[in-house]
């Protein structure tokens, strides 16, 4: 299956699990924030890069995202796109993620809820450093998020999360008009994130 296709289907499943769930309220957001990714190297790529720090190359970068979802006063659902890339020692990473979530809200007080849930879809990973043939791959993600969403006016809202994702991506680093060098298979990702709500 490419890669376009994987995309379309989880769309499609995304857009009919939002269809299904029963909601007072539709709301779109964008979010702002900062991921970390652990980043597995091959021997090959150690030997042959003499030891990069893959973790680093996307670490506490910036990380901007859109949302649209459903939700009630006992949860919400919503599917997520969001992209961050990072430069590090020469390395170049992309990470775009497309994500089904589903949270459900603890009341603090009037205007306040906690909220925490549980997020799976797909995550796509780039390889764009320069020397380097572009290589790209797409992975499933699967994880959680917790945080804290507070009410500013009836239709808006804001909050602070944090969100955690198990992944499977991999891409490969090949010289251009070379040899491949070795392999970057991502791990998993966290991210903290501040998010504007207006619900309609």
């Amino acid at each position: 299956m490419t890669g376009f296709k994987k995309l379309l289907l989880a769309f499609t499943v995304l857009g009919a699990s939002t269809a299904a769930f029963a909601s007072d309220d539709n709301f779109a957001s964008l979010t702002l924030g900062q991921t970390s990714d652990k980043v597995k190297k091959s021997h090959a790529l150690n030997d042959n890069l003499n030891h990069p720090n893959a973790d680093g190359v996307i670490g506490k970068d910036t990380t901007w995202g859109v949302r649209l979802g459903q939700q009630n006063t006992k949860g919400r659902y919503y599917a997520t796109y969001d992209n961050v890339s990072g430069t590090h020692n020469g390395i170049k990473l992309r990470q775009e993620n497309l994500l089904g979530s589903y949270d459900l809200f603890y009341p603090v007080s009037g205007t306040t809820r906690l909220f925490g849930g549980a997020t799976a879809g797909l995550t796509k990973m780039t390889q764009e450093s320069p020397g380097f043939s572009r290589d790209s791959d797409i992975g499933y993600a699967i994880g959680g998020q917790v945080g804290v969403l507070q009410q500013v006016s009836q239709n808006t809202s804001v909050e602070l999360g944090y969100r955690y994702l198990r992944s499977n991506a991999s891409t490969e680093m090949s010289e251009r008009g070379g040899s491949k060098q070795g392999s970057l298979d991502l791990t998993s990702s966290a991210q903290t994130y501040l998010s504007a709500n207006y619900a309609f």
